[in-house]
Order: structure tokens, then C-alpha cells, then sequence
């Protein structure tokens, strides 16, 4: 009987799924945790790469907009895309703005650049643009160009461990005026 009462157990265990619902947790819960930050993290880099790609476009419209500008007036409305970057740290975002002129030619060069941040320095004047995208400007026209670039630097670093750069650049035509001057670039 003794013996009986010993292998009872050692039966049942086969059968038995007491705890076998919390093992199945612990194996899978790590999983799951790593997913559920996974996509909170695409959806956080998703959203920093669209404020970034507004950014870009409203600056590059109000410059568009503008008859004269100057680098005061242009770094005011960088503030702008600054502003349209919250909830996320506007320290990350570089921006540029280029107004390019094609020549009868159809050369496409340099008339004044500005730029802030780290990223995007100001272009020379008078270099060439060789990687204007087709039909965005006619010869003997101009277009202001608008670049910016956000570093995002992921919360969850074992998500994302390294930091990735979103760039975006629009090219926008001057609306009231067919040149854009900046007075001091």
C-alpha cells in the first residue's frame, strides 16, 4: 500500500495540467511583450517620419509664397516645422531650403541656399543640380527646394538600437513671383 500511495502521484502526471497554462505564459509572454513594443515603435517611428515629411512641405510653402526673403525670415519659419514636430524633440530635425534655377539650357543650378541643424548645411551657389527629378521645373524657371532630415532615436532601445535617419524633399514653385531673392544667403 505504501508503494501504492508513491506511484499515485507519478500516474497522474501525465494528466494532470495544473500550471501547465502558466508555463505556456512564460513561453510566450517575452514574445508577445517584444511584438507589443514592436509596434509601438513602428507606429512612434511612422508618426515622426510624417511630421518630418510635413515639416518639409509647410516650409517649403512658405518660402514658395514669399517675394523676398532673408535668412531672419527664413530661420522664423523653421521654428514652424520645429512646432510641427511635438511631441518629439525638434533638437533631432535638420532643415534646408534651396531655390534652383534652370537656364535656357535646361542646366539646373544654385541661386541661394539656407539650412539649420546638424544634417543639412547650406549648398554652394552656383553648383549644379544633377538629381532634379524629371518635370519639375521648365527651363528658365526656378523652384525653391525643401529638405529636412530627423534623427529618431527609439525609447525602446532593444527594439531599435540605433538611431534612424528620415529625410524627406519636396519641390515647390515660387507662387506670386517667378524667383524667390533672398536678400543675404
Amino acid at each position: 500500500m505504501n508503494r501504492r500511495l508513491r506511484l499515485r502521484p507519478v500516474r497522474r502526471l501525465p494528466g494532470d495540467r495544473d500550471g501547465a497554462t502558466a508555463i505556456e505564459f512564460a513561453l510566450i509572454a517575452p514574445v508577445m511583450i517584444l511584438l507589443y513594443f514592436g509596434l509601438v515603435e513602428f507606429s512612434q517611428g511612422f508618426m515622426a517620419q510624417r511630421r518630418a515629411s510635413h515639416a518639409a512641405s509647410v516650409v517649403s510653402d512658405l518660402v514658395a509664397q514669399s517675394e523676398r526673403i532673408n535668412r531672419a525670415g527664413i530661420d522664423a519659419i523653421y521654428a514652424v516645422g520645429g512646432l510641427i514636430m511635438r511631441p518629439f524633440p525638434a533638437a533631432e530635425l535638420s532643415i534646408r531650403t534651396t531655390s534652383i534655377s534652370v537656364d535656357a539650357r535646361g542646366v539646373a543650378t544654385i541661386e541661394w541656399s539656407h539650412g539649420n541643424g546638424k544634417a543639412l548645411s547650406p549648398l554652394q551657389r552656383g553648383d549644379p543640380v544633377t538629381d532634379l527629378p524629371p518635370d519639375v521645373v521648365e527651363k528658365e524657371q526656378t523652384v525653391i527646394m525643401g529638405e529636412t532630415q530627423y534623427i529618431y532615436r527609439s525609447p525602446f532601445a532593444a527594439v531599435l538600437p540605433k538611431p534612424v535617419a528620415l529625410s524627406r524633399r519636396y519641390f515647390l514653385r515660387p507662387r506670386t513671383v517667378d524667383r524667390v531673392v533672398c536678400t543675404d544667403c
